[in-house]
């Protein structure tokens, strides 16, 4: 496989939001889901609407996000969905709660390495294309966030994230936190899951990274730490393993004080497993071309 091309920009603007899109060189045509991570109640670090507004009017996207498989204001609908009109994401845009109405859709993995179907809202189907919109961070139990994760547990229905977790063992919520599969199986999961989205859109996603806020904790935390590191920059692909990859490559060679914080989170959950496993699953490349746009 050829090495991916990763476009890097310091520059951490709305407006370099539709600059590093532009680089990418793909259109998405259709109606464009964006996927991101809308922030849980009480979390300060989630990227906030204003700053993503440009790139997602500029596709003229619609904003997509899943219900949760734990407790906390998105695990239900109804919940979920004022959680997103508090945190101004329908001011701005179009909102798509897409597993709220089932039945889920089930997308195949024959090769899966753990999981052989994955859970996800209905409504994709509504949908052309996707801009995978990650805000690139920490993670209490992946490791760390970014593309792959957004693809797998983001898009997840709440069933499917449970799915996902447990290993291809729970499809609801009940008792799915003595249900938690080992952890390099949860995280194979994820790559599973991630690449049955990539092949459902056969290529047309495009994902872009924002290193900002870069705690060791999710935005999916109520009570998240503060951010460690300072600011990187924003990283747009159409190879989600390899965006990942260079993420993770610019936070081991920062010199940044709060970079071995950071990478312990990182190590402690074997976080880079996901890469591994979703390379193994050919979806991708974890080599990369680094292109500066500055």
């Amino acid at each position: 496989m050829e090495k991916a091309k990763v476009f890097f920009t310091k520059e951490i603007s709305p407006e370099s939001l539709v600059k590093i899109y532009d680089a990418v060189g793909v259109s998405l045509k259709g109606n464009v889901a964006v996927k991101l991570h809308s922030g849980e109640e009480g979390n300060q670090n989630y990227v906030k609407p204003e700053f993503v507004k440009k790139i997602i009017d500029y596709v003229k996207g619609t904003v997509v996000e899943c219900n949760t498989a734990y407790e906390g204001a998105r695990n239900t609908s109804a919940k979920h969905k004022k959680l997103l009109e508090d945190h101004g994401w329908n001011k701005y845009f179009n909102v798509d709660l897409m597993d709220e109405v089932g039945p889920d859709k089930v997308l195949e993995i024959p090769n899966g390495k753990i999981i052989k179907e994955n859970y996800v809202g209905k409504n994709i189907d509504n949908y052309d294309a996707m801009l995978v919109l990650s805000h690139f961070k920490g993670h209490p139990m992946g490791g760390y966030g970014g593309a792959l994760k957004q693809l797998s547990i983001g898009i997840a229905s709440s069933n499917g994230k449970s799915w996902i977790h447990s290993g291809g063992v729970l499809k609801d919520q009940t008792n799915l936190w003595s249900n938690i599969a080992e952890q390099d199986k949860f995280l194979e999961a994820m790559a599973d899951a991630a690449s049955s989205v990539v092949n459902y859109f056969k290529g047309n996603v495009v994902y872009i990274n924002m290193m900002v806020n870069l705690s060791v904790d999710c935005d999916c935390c109520a009570v998240a730490e503060d951010p460690c590191m300072a600011d990187i920059g924003i990283l747009a692909s159409t190879d989600p393993i390899a965006i990942d990859q260079a993420c993770i490559d610019l936070i081991y060679n920062s010199q940044d004080k709060g970079r071995d914080h950071f990478v312990a989170r990182v190590e402690r959950q074997n976080g880079i497993h996901t890469i591994e496993a979703a390379a193994e699953l050919g979806f991708g490349t974890r080599e990369y071309d680094l292109i500066n746009i500055d």
